[in-house]
């Protein structure tokens, strides 16, 4: 086992905020104990960002430019967490630097940055650099149940599955622009929230091997320019110009899994109003169904077709020890404590600092960057659905992973 490892985090927007608490809550959870996490620096352009968080979050020092942090010698695991189209120039230089890299999803805003990004990574691994891509939400215990349930035979084979992920940080059309709004069909909405559902889709169902009926809105087609930095949600002065929305608000599509016979459809939204984080996924299997909802994350819906028909239907199961990673996972891990998405990327930095210490019984791994090549294979078969009117289209089997529950239970 190493003895110390250094942490950085590039990207000090609400994301890269998560990253630099988890790293600095990550230590204290499970067992056995790592090895001493140093808090090295937060890089940000915009430096009073990277000083403001630096302080507030404990790290030594702020960067203003990630190859400060690429040259830093005490810097052994960097979190990427900048604009999509940022990431592979990043990625790249800090693997070549002797970097462990965590990305955040999705991987790229191109499948051809994204395949010689995963090639970076399978050269690293022969140096034995980890590199590894964030699937958060595959950490949430209520979700990691109902794969269980699933697997054990409980729920049986499922048989189709929905999901949505409605958002409206893009509601008011006085939102100003930013890289958010701008690229491609495919590189808004569904890019960014939609990568997170198909992942989820996928760890519940299995690999995506077609999509169809793909469908793109744009509900507000032009936004004001802002006249200096802002956070999501912050008040910014504005300049009076409008810029076009170039990608888009709203997707839709119908995906099939495994063997094709599981079916499902899937829905994302940054324009639905007063639903500020909303994913929900519900699978209907042979011996019943269970669902799970992202703003009560700390239990599931379950019903079960041996309850029978005068006592079955959905009821409430409140997560505790006996679910995946709440036992030792939290200081207290007892029925009805509760946790939400940021304890998500606590036990996602947690599970990469175990495969970068080598700790003999490590949390399941996080995702490959094969994988999140896969999931931008998946959201660029919906682009090309939609922009061929919804026509069946495909998904490349080369990255489909054999084992969705294998990667990250």
């Amino acid at each position: 086992m190493v003895d110390s490892i250094g942490v950085a985090v590039i990207g000090a927007g609400m994301a890269g905020k998560a990253h630099a608490a988890a790293w600095r809550n990550a230590p204290s959870l499970f067992a056995p104990t790592l090895p001493p996490v140093r808090l090295v620096s937060v890089c940000d352009a915009y430096e009073p960002v990277a000083e403001e968080s630096a302080r507030r979050f404990g790290y030594e020092r702020h960067d203003t430019d990630w190859r400060a942090v690429a040259a830093a010698d005490d810097v052994d695991v960097v979190s990427v967490v900048v604009a999509n189209h940022l990431h592979r120039e990043v990625v790249e230089g800090l693997l070549d630097a002797g970097k462990h890299v965590l990305c955040e999803k999705p991987l790229s805003d191109s499948l051809e940055d994204a395949r010689a990004m995963a090639e970076a990574a399978r050269r690293a691994a022969g140096r034995g650099l980890v590199a590894r891509t964030g699937f958060t939400y595959r950490r949430a215990p209520g979700l990691a149940a109902i794969a269980e349930l699933v697997g054990d035979g409980t729920l049986g084979r499922v048989l189709h599955v929905s999901g949505r992920y409605w958002t409206d940080y893009g509601a008011s059309p006085d939102v100003p622009t930013s890289w958010r709004f701008t690229g491609a069909p495919g590189t808004g909405a569904l890019a960014d929230v939609g990568s997170h559902l198909t992942y989820v889709a996928e760890f519940l169902a299995g690999p995506v091997v077609s999509v169809s009926g793909g469908t793109f809105t744009t509900a507000v087609t032009e936004r004001p320019v802002a006249a200096g930095f802002a956070l999501r949600g912050q008040d910014v002065p504005l300049t009076g110009e409008r810029v076009a929305v170039e990608n888009d608000d709203y997707a839709t599509f119908s995906a099939r899994f495994g063997d094709g016979s599981v079916v499902g459809s899937l829905e994302v939204s940054r324009v639905a109003t007063s639903h500020p984080n909303g994913l929900v996924v519900e699978v209907s299997c042979e011996h019943g169904a269970a669902r799970w909802d992202q703003e009560r994350p700390s239990e599931i819906g379950l019903a079960l077709q041996a309850d029978g028909s005068r006592t079955g239907g959905y009821r409430q199961v409140v997560l505790g020890p006996d679910h995946p990673y709440v036992a030792g996972g939290m200081a207290m891990d007892a029925p009805g404590v509760g946790w939400g998405q940021n304890q998500m990327f606590e036990y996602q930095a947690r599970a990469f600092l175990d495969e970068v210490a080598g700790v003999a019984d490590p949390l399941p791994r996080n995702a490959t960057f094969d994988d999140g090549v896969h999931n931008m294979e998946v959201l660029d078969a919906v682009a090309r659905s939609a922009a061929a009117g919804g026509t069946a289209v495909t998904v490349p089997t080369s990255t489909v992973p054999t084992s969705t529950q294998e990667q990250d239970a």
